[in-house]
């Protein structure tokens, strides 16, 4: 038994060493989930995306990848990076505003496309119908455009004697950015209000039209919904104080970030339920027989710290209404 047992362990080592190769490649072969994620620039709310995406079971790095592909605020690349994530064979991706989903559509007709806070995808011609998509493409809908003259209303409650309202807008998110101008205008007419139309694509150009509007003054400021203005928050909310600018938006993280009030959709419903739809098409659910989820909830918003600075008092029929009061 002394001799023998020296073979016996050599035996053993050499059996573990001939399949050691084998196991690692099997942990090789496995293979997660990949979500390839567009947007035109990072979001506040991709956080709630991923957390949602961490609820239903897909931990990033350990049970699910994600390809994030931005173009930090330059529309015009996304065809290129949408046809990056078809190059690298993802599972689902994941388009962020309306652009970022015609960009995906046009970059692969088979691959499932998650669309994130679309305003109107019908219109855009991404789905057929909200009920039956039809295509390769669902998602959330976000319907930001319908509530601009509600914003215009709440302007008139909150600047009593106001007359010209300045709206600021990126021209490079051309196809959601002039719905809402159109809205704006129409809604402005409604009002017997003169809008001042100025552009804003990046953070220099929101600095150009806060000077613009030192020498050219406007009693309030419109901030049409975009992801720029958003990831921009805290520079325009300074900015308005700075001048005393009253200024209205639709996402709440404005209004977190000391703009006096908010009013839209909820973003939050809109990243989360995208991750919901994720789930759904890797366990096996075809786009074309989901049907987009509209936002049903909308959020009044305001910052009574930032009201109180600019000597601005909240009408009780606003504080009442407000979902958040921001101190």
């Amino acid at each position: 038994m002394m001799v023998r047992r020296p073979f016996v362990i050599f035996a053993l080592v050499a059996v573990s060493l001939v399949a050691a190769p084998g196991a690692a490649d099997a942990q090789q072969a496995v293979k997660f989930p990949r979500i390839g994620y567009l947007s035109p620039i990072p979001h506040p709310r991709e956080a709630d995306f991923r957390q949602e995406l961490r609820r239903l079971g897909y931990v990033e790095g350990e049970s699910i990848t994600i390809e994030y592909r931005s173009a930090q605020g330059n529309f015009d690349r996304l065809p290129e990076l949408a046809a990056e994530l078809v190059d690298l064979e993802v599972d689902v991706i994941v388009a962020q505003v309306t652009q970022a989903a015609i960009a995906a559509k046009k970059a692969t007709a088979t691959i499932p496309i998650v669309m994130i806070a679309v305003s109107d995808p019908v219109a855009s011609g991404l789905v057929a119908s909200l009920a039956r998509p039809g295509g390769n493409v669902t998602g959330t809908s976000a319907v930001a455009a319908g509530v601009v003259g509600k914003q215009l209303e709440l302007v008139r409650e909150l600047v009593p004697g106001v007359s010209s309202v300045a709206a600021l807008w990126n021209p490079a998110n051309r196809i959601f950015q002039e719905q809402q101008l159109h809205e704006a205008r129409a809604a402005a007419a409604e009002l017997k209000l003169r809008v001042r139309i100025l552009e804003a694509r990046d953070a220099k150009e929101i600095d150009s039209a806060f000077e613009t509007l030192a020498r050219e003054p406007a009693s309030a400021l419109l901030l049409m919904g975009d992801p720029i203005f958003t990831t921009h928050a805290r520079r325009i909310a300074e900015l308005a104080l700075e001048h005393g600018l009253p200024t209205v938006g639709s996402a709440s993280v404005l209004a977190e970030a000391g703009v006096l009030l908010t009013y839209g959709p909820n973003y939050e419903d809109a990243f989360r339920g995208a991750a919901a739809y994720v789930d759904r098409i890797l366990k096996g659910a075809k786009p074309a027989g989901l049907p987009v989820e509209r936002s049903v909830r909308f959020d009044l918003v305001v910052n009574e710290k930032t009201a109180t600075a600019l000597g601005v008092t909240l009408p009780q029929s606003i504080e009442l209404r407000a979902d958040q009061v921001v101190k």
